[in-house]
């Protein structure tokens, strides 16, 4: 293991959450920690994201949202930490599911106030899908919200995961008095308005230390000295390995924008979270600690720079070493390539880099070599396995409005869907245009982007499609029957696999259950 020392002091990981529950407030609170930003709300002003990304596209800058993954670097203890900071729009998502793909563990935050919410749910399907290591952060104690022990419990069932509480809140709302640290023994005391420092901090090993009265009264130091001896009794010590397999989330209480209850949970990240781990191909599982690079594609954004026309590639290294303007071997394309300027992305800045080692994130230019999925190796055969496209929600017909722009729309078309923006369909038997996403703002980004980058004016009309399942079965005849009988509902996606575009939910029901020879997908593993 050549680059052993490299890999342990790496941790890649994401922050999720529903919009607005706190994920770019806790953000910022890391980067202070490690230092790479001095100021607070810089995240928020957006001045630590790539300097390119303001310029990327009117209809961002109109709207005010991010449509793209932040990767931010910092050191902690020694330690590097890759942070990929994800979009909160649900219109969004896919770009969350796939980044997922690419880190090792994640970190959730769940609104104390609105608990579970739809987006939580479905990002957390996609990590037990994944057997991803989750730790959770309660946010915002320090506003009247859900009861604790009911908090707890909503999250169990609503994400289907076992929780380790690993601190404890006294109160909540305006009566917030702070956390008891369970696996430390310690107090920190909270204080509206100001930030939590050291001297906060207050060790009782034991809670019937008279100083626990002093500090938060008699009656909230006995309700805590109760519930503390409950969680004792039903959680015990938090084991790592359940963490590292994704069967145990541990639990943290706090109020990310009074970095209350942050450094707890960044401490014990740095402890248990997982270093970059062993990756599944197509023919065998690739070693982190294997001598020989391997890597794949995760995200591509194009035009970052409108003047340029740029495409970057978002690489994430799984095994040996990346180095700069080395020789790399692009599976798909059975073609050499390589990279004079790969960036990282530190925080405010992104640099040339000279060399990455597993866990990284490296961003390459493209010149549209690269789609969602591709490998990169020293010359080995496989592919990288389990990166997911998503089943869509909204369906519209592609009009051409300007038929000399033909051949500048199926490249736009091509091009925005390898960069993962949309899904395309093509009308089984047929030359009907699908264009499949999960939220309407992806259709005002995708006729804008094919006006302004392709030159290719288009319309689209909506089409009565529910969802697309992945059709297959081990029957060939069966599936023929079934593709047959229901050719206004068949398309085929870009890869040329099998879809059926259900009216309704219902009708997905009675296909399933008069058709049990076949089996329908909700996702669709690139390079399947």
């Amino acid at each position: 293991m050549k680059y052993q020392q490299e890999i342990s002091r790496r941790r890649t990981f994401a922050i999720i959450s529903h919009p607005d529950a706190g994920k770019t407030t806790l953000t910022e609170k890391f980067l202070l920690f490690g230092g790479a930003i001095q100021v607070a709300g810089a995240v928020k002003s957006n001045k630590i994201k790539k300097a390119a990304t303001s310029d990327f596209m009117e209809i961002e800058r109109q709207r005010g949202i991010s449509v793209a993954t932040s990767v931010m670097s910092f050191e902690y203890q020694n330690t590097l930490v890759n942070l990929l900071d994800t979009p909160g729009h649900k219109d969004f998502a896919e770009d969350t599911f796939r980044t997922l793909t690419a880190v090792d563990s994640v970190i959730l935050v769940v609104d104390s106030v609105n608990g579970v919410e739809e987006q939580t749910r479905r990002l957390m399907q996609v990590c037990s899908m994944r057997k991803t290591s989750v730790i959770v952060f309660i946010n915002k104690m320090d506003r009247d919200g859900k009861n604790r022990f009911d908090l707890l419990e909503e999250i169990e069932k609503e994400l289907s995961i076992s929780l380790h509480p690993m601190t404890w809140p006294i109160n909540q709302g305006k009566e917030f008095k702070g956390v008891y640290d369970l696996h430390n023994r310690s107090l920190r005391l909270f204080t509206a308005n100001t930030k939590a420092t050291d001297e906060d901090t207050i060790s009782i090993s034991d809670l019937n230390d008279g100083q626990l009265d002093d500090k938060v009264g008699k009656k909230d130091a006995d309700l805590l000295r109760e519930d503390v001896e409950l969680i004792d009794g039903v959680y015990g010590e938090l084991d790592v390995a359940s963490y590292l397999s994704g069967d145990v989330a541990p639990v943290f209480f706090g109020s990310a924008i009074n970095n209350f209850g942050v450094k707890e949970m960044l401490d014990t990240f740095i402890r248990i979270a997982p270093v970059p781990r062993d990756r599944e191909t197509n023919l065998r599982k690739v070693g982190v600690g294997e001598d020989k690079f391997s890597g794949f594609i995760f995200k591509i954004h194009a035009n970052l720079d409108p003047k340029h026309r740029d495409r970057i590639a978002f690489l994430r290294v799984c095994s040996g070493k990346f180095e700069r303007n080395k020789y790399f071997h692009h599976v798909r394309l059975d073609k050499d390539v390589r990279f004079s300027n790969p960036y990282t992305f530190l925080a405010r800045e992104k640099s040339v880099v000279d060399d990455a080692y597993p866990g990284d994130v490296v961003g390459l230019f493209d010149t549209g070599n690269f789609k969602i999925g591709d490998t990169l190796t020293e010359g080995e055969e496989f592919f990288f396995t389990g990166i997911p496209t998503f089943s869509p929600e909204i369906f519209k017909e592609v009009i051409n409005k300007d038929p000399m722009k033909t051949k500048q729309l199926e490249k736009g078309l091509l091009q925005l869907t390898d960069e993962g923006v949309a899904q395309l369909f093509t009308q089984f038997g047929g030359n009907k245009k699908i264009i499949g996403c999960v939220g309407e703002l992806q259709f005002e980004v995708i006729q804008y982007r094919l006006l302004h980058e392709y030159g290719a004016s288009v319309q689209f009309n909506s089409l009565p499609f529910y969802k697309a399942t992945w059709i297959t079965s081990n029957d060939p005849q069966k599936l023929e029957d079934f593709t047959r009988f229901k050719q206004a509902n068949i398309a085929e996606d870009k890869d040329k696999q099998l879809v059926y575009l259900a009216q309704s939910e219902w009708f997905l029901n009675t296909e399933r259950n008069n058709n049990p020879e076949i089996e329908f997908h909700f996702t669709s593993e690139v390079n399947k």
